[in-house]
């Protein structure tokens, strides 16, 4: 009588690894920014991704220099202005902007950064695309009612007004405004009262 064949144990292939990024929380981007381990780079956190930005040039940093003036004294009252500073707009993205109109006074928030603008402002020079697509999205997800953009090569100011929701949109929300204004242009912001000559903000 033959010897009953066992049949072979059947090995089962180890799983997969698919490496997956790490992503960080806008506590931790502040915790590691405080530590020191950022310094000297230009980052930003988004949807938990620590970003590299470009470093501003003498253009960037000369229109950043030229707004803060102009919304300083547009905004002499009830509002200060914040410079490349925090503002997490949820639990895991803080783009840092340019500048920033905030309600109140500085002091509200000596514990932690404010989450929302009355203005944001961003100025693009090699940034411009992404100033124009993720971050108009990231912002009226945010809802940020007034979100400009100077564009220092193209001598223009980006206005993007009336975040709505928009299934297609990334983050589901976008601007249902949108305003190309010129050298020869004015714009009022919505939290102010004080036309602005788009010239006072070009470099």
């Amino acid at each position: 009588m033959s010897a009953l064949l066992m049949p072979s144990p059947v090995s089962t292939p180890p799983p997969k690894f698919v490496p997956k990024p790490i992503r960080w929380t806008c506590q931790q981007f502040q915790d590691m920014s405080d530590s020191g381990v950022l310094e000297g780079r230009t980052v930003i956190l988004v949807d938990g991704e620590i970003l590299d930005m470009p470093k501003p040039n003498p253009p960037h940093d000369t229109a950043v220099t030229l707004t803060l003036y102009v919304l300083l004294r547009v905004f002499a009252q009830d509002h200060f202005v914040r410079v490349q500073t925090g503002l997490p707009t949820n639990l895991d993205t803080d783009p840092i902007p340019d500048l920033a109109v905030i309600a109140g006074s500085p002091r509200d928030f000596s514990k932690q950064h404010p989450s929302t603008a009355s203005l944001v402002v961003e100025v693009a020079d090699s940034s411009l695309d992404y100033d124009l697509g993720t971050k108009s999205n990231l912002y009226a997800a945010a809802g940020i009612l007034d979100y400009w953009v100077i564009d220092v090569n193209g001598q223009q100011l980006h206005v993007f007004r009336d975040p709505v929701a928009d299934a297609t949109a990334p983050r589901g929300f976008r601007y249902n405004s949108i305003q190309v204004l010129d050298h020869a242009d004015t714009i009022t912001p919505l939290a102010g009262s004080v036309p602005i000559a788009v010239a006072d903000l070009l470099p």
